[in-house]
């Protein structure tokens, strides 16, 4: 098999990179080739499979093309700008976005005009396509309504991914992605990024700012769980999807509040009292159309599993990323 990751250079690319080539297959399929590519060439993994890895920007025309030349079996398409970007970038947010995608789409269906051509793709979307107004628990069928610029791209690109599915250009799966936290390094522009902080840089010693209430509530899940997520629908059978072809992914409904309780947990008061709070309006205008709750039956049916609890999550971190060990201890 030959595994095309597109957006590899990212922390979601990165991990999935390390846990397929350390699983040496995808499914039965022993994995033969790895393509990494992203806007900045990948770091080369230390692997004895073949792996190439490419500066490719998917929205410059032409790029698609090249990178499916070699007809991938299974490509992961991670690529984008975050919702903070897309919003105050309006051009890059649709170029990147909506139209690398619509490339990569184009791209996979010219090859297939060659020889018959039709690779799994994965999809990463996002909650953000939903909007209010929203129930307490948002079903599986519910209407798109984004009131952001990144949440009109991802639900374009879930039809485009459903429609190149029904025409058999490409065998597709999207996943709508919970906020992930707490994810790892400095953080990016996404207007979700103080979730993360807020845990991440007190239990490393560090002040991290709140932007918004404690009250506010949100749908998380962990950078693990993320990666489990991507592996399980690169092997799902997708004829039970029928032409509704992306799933919310399962995830934990907490507070802003409850993610500061579970840090006590784990770091102690001295941890908490780094958290400034620096209220942001315009943050918390976005935030505030978000979903806080799903009922995602449909992923959970289909063998998709995330965390119990929001101590779960932190405990995630810890051992994936401090080998254990945080400040206070």
């Amino acid at each position: 098999m030959h595994v095309l990751i597109i957006g590899a250079a990212g922390m979601v690319g990165r991990k999935l990179t390390s846990a397929l080539l350390a699983a040496g297959g995808v499914g039965d399929a022993p994995i033969e080739k790895v393509t990494l590519a992203d806007v900045v060439a990948p770091n080369s993994p230390d692997t004895t499979i073949p792996c190439d890895t490419l500066a490719a920007d998917l929205s410059a025309p032409g790029t698609a093309e090249k990178l499916v030349t070699d007809r991938p079996d299974l490509i992961f398409h991670l690529a984008a700008i975050v919702s903070g970007e897309a919003e105050a970038d309006f051009e890059k947010g649709y170029a990147i976005n909506l139209d690398g995608t619509r490339f990569l789409l184009e791209a996979i269906r010219h090859q297939g005009t060659k020889q018959p051509y039709c690779p799994r793709l994965v999809f990463t979307s996002s909650i953000a396509v939903f909007g209010e107004p929203l129930p307490a628990a948002i079903p599986d069928d519910m209407a798109h309504t984004p009131l952001t610029s990144y949440g009109t791209q991802k639900a374009i690109c879930e039809l485009l991914l459903a429609d190149y599915s029904r025409r058999g250009f490409v065998d597709g799966i999207g996943i709508r992605l919970p906020t992930i936290v707490v994810r790892p390094g400095k953080p990016n522009k996404a207007a979700s990024g103080f979730f993360s902080g807020i845990i991440r840089e007190p239990l490393n010693g560090v002040e991290a700012v709140l932007p918004v209430d404690d009250t506010v509530r949100h749908w998380f899940a962990s950078p693990r769980a993320a990666i489990g997520f991507l592996r399980h629908a690169a092997t799902l059978d997708t004829a039970p999807l029928g032409q509704r072809r992306t799933l919310t992914m399962p995830g934990l409904s907490a507070t802003i509040a409850e993610e500061i309780a579970a840090l006590e947990r784990f770091g102690g008061a001295a941890a908490t009292r780094l958290i400034r709070r620096e209220p942001d309006e315009t943050i918390a205008r976005i935030v505030a159309g978000w979903p806080q709750n799903f009922d995602a039956r449909r992923a959970l049916e289909l063998g998709f599993a995330a965390e119990a609890s929001f101590d779960d999550i932190v405990r995630a971190h810890i051992e994936d990323e401090m080998g254990g060990v945080t400040a206070r201890t």
